[in-house]
């Protein structure tokens, strides 16, 4: 029995040693660990103090666009950015919400770079679709953009100077059509029927001025691609009717258009085509 006693306890003394053995093992490696873990953070640290990692000069920010409608110089401009600083003290959250609040630009998108040291910056201008009009004299030009965001016409001619209006126009109030212009102009877009203005000062009745005459389309529904369907095959008109003779082309039921002339009481309706 005390050879077993004997035994016993030795194998528990042997225990114990490799246990704290392990114990010391996972010690040290744990402070090998943090060793590690602190020269690294604090080469890293060490390295962005460098006056390598600076912005010194606008040209070390690269410029993309989607559009290209304004020049790389012109959107540089629009930066708030001191020189020299720190690329680690720049914020390319904070320039991003700086560009996205200039009329001309929809989306931004910064981010540092490292090699070479500088900032990378993508930019979506707003491209203007139409002149838009509120029917007031004195009112200032305003640009429309294919979302229905108005954009000021001297702002943007004076960061692109070589701009040209677009042929379109609406008029109307902003509170009408901001909700609907949206669905309204990729349809407009894609009219084989030259538009040349929208009136949107009715909301129960939107008119088009298009190369065959005014076009009453009623109010926004669902069967405006239809309605321009139809204004594209009544190109073929003038065969009929002199285009000089039309009052207005009303469109409101677009399975049975009927072409006023301006004839007193004279009704003209299509034929099905």
């Amino acid at each position: 029995m005390a050879g077993i006693v004997s035994v016993s306890q030795k194998n528990l003394e042997d225990r114990r040693k490799k246990i704290r053995r392990r114990q010391q093992i996972k010690i040290i490696q744990a402070i090998w660990r943090s060793l590690a873990i602190g020269g690294l953070t604090g080469g890293l640290l060490w390295v962005a103090l460098q006056p390598i990692w600076v912005l010194n000069d606008p040209k070390q920010i690269v410029m993309k666009s989607s559009n290209e409608l304004l020049s790389p110089t012109t959107i540089r401009s629009l930066l708030v950015i001191s020189y020299p600083q720190s690329i680690w003290r720049i914020e390319p959250n904070a320039i991003a919400n700086s560009l996205q609040q200039q009329p001309t630009i929809a989306q931004a998108r910064v981010s540092r770079r490292l090699f070479p040291p500088g900032l990378n910056i993508e930019v979506q201008e707003r491209v203007p679709v139409a002149v838009f009009e509120n029917g007031k004299k004195q009112s200032p030009v305003q640009l429309l953009d294919a979302t229905g965001v108005l954009i000021p016409l001297e702002k943007y001619t004076l960061l692109n100077p070589k701009f040209k209006q677009p042929s379109l126009k609406v008029v109307g109030s902003p509170e009408q059509y901001r909700s609907y212009w949206s669905q309204l102009y990729p349809s407009l877009s894609q009219s084989y029927v030259k538009i040349m203005e929208v009136d949107w000062q009715d909301t129960t009745n939107i008119i088009l001025k298009t190369e065959l005459g005014s076009v009453h389309l009623g109010t926004l529904s669902p069967q405006l691609n239809q309605q321009i369907k139809v204004l594209a095959q009544m190109r073929y008109l003038s065969a009929k009717v002199d285009f000089s003779q039309i009052k207005y082309i009303d469109l409101k039921n677009p399975a049975s258009p009927l072409v006023h002339l301006n004839q007193t009481d004279q009704r003209l309706k299509s034929q099905k085509l």
